[in-house]
C-alpha cells in the first residue's frame, strides 16, 4: 500500500516532524470526510434537478441561488430532528447499523485515482478491496432492518442482502473481464494501460457487454430504482430504515448516492480511462485530470438517474430472474470470449 507522494508532500510540510505518521492519516481522513458530505448533499440536489427536468417541473428554487442551497437547509432541518425509534429495538445494533453504511462508502472512496498525483491509498488490490469493501455496507442494510423489531424493515432488510448478493456476482465478473485485459488489480496501472485506448474500445464487443452488465447489476447493487425492492414505499414505507429518524436516517440516505457516485467512478476507471482525456487532448496539462475524472462520473451518475425516472420498479421474482438468468450467464459467456480476445492477442491498440 503506498500513499501518492504528493499528497504526502503536502501534509508533511504543514504539520511537525514527530507527530507525521496517525496525525497525516487523521487529516487526509477528515479531508475525504469534508468531499464525503459536500458530495452527498449536491448529488442529493442533482437527482432533485434530473427528476424535475425529466418530469417538466422546476424543481428546487427557493433557497438560495436556483435552490443550490436547498439541500443545505434539508441538512439542517435532520440535525434538529429528534432521534426516535421503537421500544423493542435492539439498541446497540440498531445504532451502529448506520456506520456500518457510511463507513464503508467513505473507504472506499479514499481508493479513486482522481489525478495521477492525487490518490489517497494507491492499493496493488485496489479493485478487489472495492469490491470487498462494498460488500459490508449490506450488513448495516441487514442490521438496521432485523434490530428496528419492525416487520416492514426485516423484510426491506432481507431483500437487500438476496439482491445484493446477487449483483455482485455480475459486478465482480463484469470487472474481472476487463482485469484479463489490464493483467493488474492496481487502479493506477488501470488507468496506465489505457493510455492506448479506453478499454471498452480496446476490449471491441466484450467489452461494451461487461459495461452494459456493469451498470445494471451496479445500479441494482445500490438499491436505486427500477431495483429499489429493499424500500419499496408502496409496499414497505420506507422498508430496512422505516424506523429511524434525524441524521441515522440521512446517513443511509446519503450513503445511497456516494454510493452511486462510488459505482459510476469504477465505471469511469476501468472502462473509460479514468483522468486521460479523450484521445489526449490534455496531455500536456495533467492538473485537467480530475476535470476529465468527475465528467465522465457524473455522465454515468446522470445514467443511473435515468434508469430511476424512465423505468418502472421491479417485482422481487423479475428482480432475481433477470440476475440469475439472463445476466450471470451472459457474464460468464462474456468473461471467456474476452480471455480468447486476450489469448489470441485481439485487443484494439491506439
Amino acid at each position: 500500500m503506498n500513499t501518492v507522494l504528493n499528497i504526502n508532500n503536502l501534509f508533511l510540510s504543514l504539520i511537525p516532524a514527530e507527530i507525521t505518521g496517525v496525525t497525516k492519516m487523521v487529516m487526509i481522513a477528515l479531508i475525504y470526510l469534508g468531499i464525503f458530505a459536500v458530495l452527498g448533499l449536491y448529488l442529493v440536489l442533482l437527482e432533485r434537478k434530473v427528476a424535475a427536468w425529466f418530469q417538466l417541473r422546476m424543481g428546487p428554487n427557493r433557497v438560495g441561488y436556483r435552490g443550490l442551497l436547498q439541500t443545505m437547509a434539508d441538512a439542517l432541518k435532520l440535525l434538529s430532528k429528534e432521534l426516535t425509534g421503537t421500544v423493542k429495538a435492539d439498541k446497540f445494533l440498531y445504532n451502529l447499523a448506520p456506520y456500518f453504511v457510511i463507513v464503508t462508502s467513505l473507504m472506499a472512496l479514499g481508493i479513486f485515482p482522481f489525478t495521477k498525483n492525487l490518490q489517497a491509498y494507491d492499493l496493488n488490490i485496489g479493485l478487489f478491496f472495492l469490491i470487498a469493501i462494498s460488500s459490508i455496507g449490506v450488513i448495516g442494510v441487514l442490521l438496521g432492518g432485523w434490530s428496528s423489531n419492525n416487520k416492514f424493515s426485516l423484510i426491506g432488510a432481507m431483500r437487500s442482502g438476496v439482491q445484493t448478493i446477487s449483483y455482485e456476482l455480475s459486478v465482480g465478473l463484469s470487472l474481472l473481464t476487463m482485469v484479463l485485459l489490464t493483467g493488474t488489480l492496481q487502479l493506477s496501472e488501470i488507468v496506465e494501460v489505457q493510455k492506448d485506448g479506453w478499454l471498452i474500445a480496446q476490449g471491441h464487443i466484450p467489452a461494451i457487454i461487461a459495461f452494459m452488465v456493469y451498470m445494471i447489476a451496479g445500479t441494482a447493487e445500490t438499491n436505486r430504482a427500477p431495483f429499489d425492492m429493499v424500500e419499496a414505499e408502496s409496499e414497505l414505507g420506507a422498508g430496512f430504515h422505516t424506523e429511524y429518524s434525524g441524521m441515522k436516517f440521512a446517513y443511509f440516505f446519503l450513503a445511497e448516492f456516494i454510493n452511486m457516485f462510488i459505482i459510476a467512478a469504477i465505471g469511469t476507471t476501468v472502462f473509460f480511462g479514468g483522468w486521460l482525456s479523450p484521445f489526449g487532448i490534455t496531455e500536456s496539462l495533467p492538473w485537467l485530470g480530475v476535470f476529465w475524472f468527475l465528467l465522465k462520473t457524473f455522465l454515468l451518475v446522470f445514467l443511473m438517474m435515468w434508469f430511476r425516472w424512465t423505468f418502472p420498479r421491479l417485482r422481487v421474482d423479475q428482480l432475481l430472474t433477470l440476475e440469475w438468468k439472463y445476466l450471470l450467464p451472459i457474464n460468464l459467456v462474456n468473461i471467456v470470449i474476452m480471455a480468447v480476445i486476450v489469448w489470441l492477442n485481439l485487443s484494439i491498440q491506439f
